[in-house]
């Protein structure tokens, strides 16, 4: 007889779901196991994925999306384990995963469900693999924080059970849908899930249900998978905040007996939490509006008291203070619609464009609104005071603050846990990879031995033992394991040990053809570079690059050029800073630019700009002469350049000048 049935339901996670069903077959050594995979309609392809690389593997290839919880039913009928587990295809499992479950139910045979420790991937506890059910006081403290703020209440913090130990095993209300293990006999007395509940909801139905038939649920402590929260969601048009609130409406309304206070906690808190998202996604440009319609204002305030006198006695009391407000509106709506309040960036060109055409509204306006035409003089002082303070602002966040950049360069240094001919080929294959960036600093070796060998020009750093010490010394923030020559127990250890290191953690497909981590999956099939779009090859780019470089390089010729020259001809040893500047006329004559590669303007028939006085590789210090390492740097920023790019790295460059 089969032990145990693993159901897996997966919606365009290919990448997740192979590493997932690797990481199962390791856990399944002395079980007999059989692999379920129903694919809700996925467009990535992960159905001839896993027909291809997992012929084992059963397969259910639905039309549509049908939903989480029926998607499970289709696999539970087909189960023929003694135990079943239903599990998230964004799930590692460790080795030891599945005997503790199996051995706890032995030990346990009260137990009707169970769940183990579900950690992110940064280590830490994932809060839903234990919690309540969502009552009207429950639901209160969690729609309104109070269980996040009183973390260790037990009055405010039973949703989640923050106040409890992780590391012991309890009964709890319900367990999370990404890891739910129970026995055959249990499914066969309760049945599915409900297929009501769309996604969200139907694992706190079932652990509900399978209590009604004097079952206990568990939380296991013991063991422990990694889960990559919400990935699914990302690759759907879904109303996540929407589905899961509908869904705890559901399930009081099913189970609590529905009443008019709980229903009134739950829509509020669909509405509280679209706008709390809505005003999270949109801050900068919901606090550019507010700046800008604040500084118009107070511009037209400011006028008025500097055009008044003798001539003009100010405003009539009876259209203040509207005659502040109302234009400053206009030209508040004016901006936006001119696209200058955008989610990530600071645009000062759309700025400018935007108080032009305000200018031109509000004075156009008093032709037709004569009553409220008091003075043109101070429309011209209002628009000088405001050009000045939306401008100046702009440019400290960004040059300053560095908020508002949309292309901030940073630099991933990554370790490989692994020494061997797989971490070689997975080292080989990052290094080639021109779209994403990693500075690789070294292995991690399996053993203490093997630290300062010198394997293909990267230095073994450390072993398992102190790898919490090389993170920290080396300033990593990537961590990529070896799939294949590290195993999932050890993985689960590194990542447990370095809590709180800030680092993101990345498995290795078993090809090393891809990367998964918390927020992203790295492909890296060598991509054509001609098929990725460059920043530097579009035209307003171009334009815009050569008026910067034209106009800087002029004033330092002008103001610094003579001035330097003069200075550096009583020293014999030339400085980085006087190379920098000897080369001015160059970018006057628009042959060279003052931001660029450092030798090579083209790349596989790709222009990547032409040559610079700096660039990212003055910028960033290379560990060696890595002419691959250089060229990725010349790649990223071509595909990423722009002026405040092109400031960001002219200010670094000038800071290194005189470090030096």
């Amino acid at each position: 007889m089969i032990d145990l049935s693993v159901i897996i339901v997966n919606y365009n996670v290919k990448e997740f779901l192979k590493n997932s069903i690797v990481s199962i077959q390791k856990a399944s050594t002395g079980l007999e196991t059989e692999i379920i995979v129903v694919d809700n309609a996925s467009d990535d392809g992960s159905v001839e994925e896993i027909e291809q690389k997992f012929p084992h593997v059963k397969l259910i290839a639905n039309n549509k999306n049908v939903g989480f919880g029926s998607a499970n039913n289709q696999a539970l009928k087909i189960a023929g384990g003694k135990f079943i587990l239903l599990l998230n295809p964004d799930t590692i499992v460790k080795e030891n995963t599945f005997h503790e479950l199996i051995k706890f139910f032995k030990a346990h045979p009260e137990a009707g469900m169970a769940g183990c420790k579900v950690l992110n991937p940064d280590g830490t506890l994932q809060l839903a693999c234990r919690r309540s059910f969502p009552g009207p006081w429950t639901s209160f403290t969690k729609v309104t924080g109070l269980s996040r703020l009183f973390p260790k209440s037990r009055l405010f913090a039973r949703y989640n059970l923050t106040y409890l130990d992780e590391n012991k095993t309890y009964e709890v209300d319900a367990i999370s849908g990404s890891f739910m293990m129970l026995a055959k006999e249990v499914y066969e007395k309760v049945g599915g899930f409900d297929s009501q509940f769309f996604m969200y909801g139907e694992d706190l139905d079932l652990c509900y249900r399978i209590q009604l038939s004097d079952y206990k649920v568990y939380y296991v402590h013991s063991t422990e998978i990694i889960h990559y929260k919400g990935e699914s969601t990302k690759r759907s048009n879904i109303d996540e905040t929407k589905v899961f609130y509908d869904a705890m409406h559901l399930f009081v309304k099913k189970h609590l007996a529905s009443s008019f206070l709980v229903e009134s906690i739950l829509r509020a808190a669909i509405v509280f939490r679209k706008l709390f998202t809505f005003i999270n996604q949109r801050k900068l440009s919901i606090f550019s509006a507010v700046i800008d319609f604040l500084i118009f204002a107070s511009a037209l305030v400011i006028a008025e008291e500097v055009y008044k006198g003798e001539r003009w006695l100010g405003f009539p009391e009876f259209v203040k203070p509207w005659i502040f407000i109302l234009p400053a509106l206009s030209q508040t709506l004016i901006s936006s619609f001119a696209g200058v309040y955008k989610r990530n960036s600071l645009s000062v060109m759309r700025t400018i464009v935007a108080l032009f055409f305000g200018f031109v509204f509000l004075t156009s306006s008093t032709f037709f609104l004569k009553q409220f035409a008091f003075s043109r003089a101070v429309v011209l002082i209002s628009y000088a005071f405001s050009f000045t303070g939306m401008i100046l602002w702009r440019f400290k966040l960004k040059l300053i603050f560095k908020i508002g950049v949309q292309t901030p360069f940073k630099r991933n240094s990554a370790l490989i846990v692994g020494s061997g001919n797989y971490a070689q080929a997975l080292i080989g294959n990052l290094k080639n990879h021109h779209t994403s960036f990693y500075h690789l600093a070294g292995y991690i070796g399996l053993s203490q031995k093997e630290v300062g060998n010198n394997i293909g020009g990267h230095t073994v750093l450390g072993s398992l033992e102190n790898i919490r010490k090389v993170i920290a010394d080396n300033k990593i923030n990537t961590v990529i394991f070896s799939s294949d020559e590290i195993s999932f127990d050890k993985m689960f250890s590194i990542v447990d040990a370095c809590r709180g290191e800030g680092v993101d953690f990345m498995v290795a497909g078993s090809e090393h053809d891809y990367l998964v981590g918390k927020s992203a999956v790295t492909m890296l099939e060598k991509i054509p570079l001609l098929r990725v779009q460059y920043n530097i090859t579009q035209a307003g780019n171009r334009i815009t690059k050569n008026i910067f470089d034209f106009t800087v390089g002029l004033l330092f010729l002008i103001f610094v050029y003579p001035f330097v020259k003069i200075f550096y001809s009583f020293f014999a040893e030339k400085s980085d800073f006087y190379k920098f500047i000897n080369q001015l006329p160059q970018v006057v004559l628009m042959r060279k630019s003052l931001v660029g590669p450092g030798e090579n303007e083209y790349i596989d028939g790709l222009f990547l700009g032409k040559i610079g006085l700096t660039g990212f590789w003055f910028t960033e210090d290379l560990y060696k002469p890595d002419k691959e390492e250089e060229k990725k740097l010349n790649i990223y920023y071509a595909r990423n350049q722009n002026v405040w790019l092109d400031i960001e790295i002219l200010g670094k460059a000038f800071s290194k000048m005189f470090i030096r």
